[in-house]
């Protein structure tokens, strides 16, 4: 290899203070062991050029982690906070609307604006962070006066090292690139030209023509919002949205009574929504309410009132049912406990209450499974219907659980077994 050639930059109109040297090496590999030799150096404002990423150039050159990735947490965070707070204020402080008895202020209903606070917030973070701790946008450089620079981004292996740097000195920081292996070495120096400082028209021009075509858009969409006409809406694409058809409650001449809406037919059912099973589908057997459960599914499949069965029931009533009645069906669930607390007079029934010896009390102890499957499918008194929420194989398995919270809250003593009344306590 033939010793570097120092050559001197071509320049505008002269040149200013010396900006650095650009050493120009063979292979990535070449280009690698230099920029460590450099960091080795002491150097920190040197920078590596190549067409193509190369791998491990990161830590040859002594680059460490980038902030921004605690900088897009602290904005998500403080997004998300905003959003909380955004929301407390105004739902809580400045306009306290009351709900139904709800809290006028629950995190767990404000946590979706936070979110999508925190996301806009980290978002915003990363895409602004990158081109601040990046310098951008910088339209121009010293080195893109050194013609040998353009290789850059073809087939050229470069290492740039600032003067600004505290260990540079011009000839041990040349004589340390030509004994890293440098092919040529280039000084490259400032042009402080006022001439050359100025933007070029082409840059300026496109600047001014995107952005007058970026407000084309608001200006079509301001003149729509405040013109009127009536004519209808230009459609690009129409899709669908001026097809033939009728919607409920619009005129029609086919039929006698002009409507468009025709309702339902009386005694039509739709495929597969028959359910002729009585028992199943109702809880109704030849002497009226069943008192025990359906024996098959409509299908044929035999329904066991197993463990896993009053389980499935156990969920479902958590789900449905604790809000009025409570988890332990006495009637004290948070619905009725808000009513009680503001002076209302309502009381949801107290689903295990057994009846008094002269039979008093004790409605749903004494009510038959089927009847109280009905009344879970179509609602009583005040009670709403919940056919609509619960699958009929779920509401059998409500009926199961509450018989089981009935055993166990109304047990005695004789429904132990001998051998394990000693355990009780």
């Amino acid at each position: 290899m033939s010793d570097p050639v120092i050559t001197e930059p071509t320049t505008l109109n002269g040149e200013g203070a010396l900006h650095g040297v650009l050493a120009e090496f063979d292979t990535p590999g070449e280009l690698l062991d230099a920029a460590k030799k450099v960091r080795d150096a002491g150097y920190t404002d040197f920078d590596c050029y190549s067409p193509f990423p190369v791998h491990g150039i990161d830590p040859a050159m002594g680059i460490k982690r980038t902030i921004l990735p605690l900088l897009v947490f602290g904005g998500g965070m403080a997004g998300a906070l905003g959003g909380l707070l955004l929301q407390w204020y105004c739902n809580a402080h400045s306009w306290g609307w009351n709900i139904s008895g709800k809290p006028k202020w629950s995190i767990p209903a404000n946590i979706p604006i936070a979110y999508e606070c925190g996301i806009l917030l980290a978002v915003l973070t990363a895409f602004f962070g990158m081109w601040i701790l990046n310098k951008l946008p910088q339209v121009w450089h010293p080195l893109f006066r050194l013609e040998r620079f353009g290789r850059a981004t073809d087939d050229g292996f470069f290492i740039a090292i600032e003067a600004k740097d505290q260990r540079f000195d011009l000839e041990k920081t040349t004589a340390l690139l030509n004994g890293a292996g440098a092919i040529a070495i280039d000084n490259c120096y400032l042009d402080e030209s006022p001439a050359n400082r100025v933007m070029p028209k082409w840059i300026t021009a496109f600047i001014v023509a995107s952005t007058a075509f970026a407000l084309i858009p608001f200006a079509v969409a301001a003149k729509a919002r405040n013109s009127h006409s009536s004519e209808p809406h230009i459609h690009i694409f129409p899709d669908m949205d001026f097809q033939p058809k009728y919607k409920s409650d619009t005129a029609m001449d086919v039929f006698p009574d002009g409507r468009a809406n025709r309702g339902e037919i009386p005694g039509t059912v739709a495929r597969g929504w028959l359910e002729s099973d009585e028992t199943f589908y109702r809880g109704l057997g030849e002497q009226g309410w069943i008192t025990g459960f359906p024996a098959v599914y409509p299908d044929g499949q035999p329904l066991v009132v197993d463990e896993a069965f009053v389980k499935r029931g156990q969920n479902r009533f958590n789900i449905y049912c604790t809000p009025c009645h409570g988890y332990d069906g006495r009637g004290a669930g948070m619905v009725s406990e808000r009513v009680k607390a503001s002076g209302g007079l309502w009381q949801a029934r107290n689903l295990v209450e057994a009846p008094t010896a002269d039979g008093k009390g004790g409605v749903v102890v004494q009510m038959p499974n089927g009847q109280l499957f009905n009344t879970i499918s179509n609602g009583y008194s005040t009670m709403m219907p919940y056919g609509a929420q619960i699958q009929h194989v779920d509401r059998w398995a409500i009926v199961a659980y509450v018989r089981a919270l009935e055993r166990a809250q109304n047990a005695s003593a004789d429904d132990v077994s001998a051998d394990q009344r000693g355990s009780i306590r």
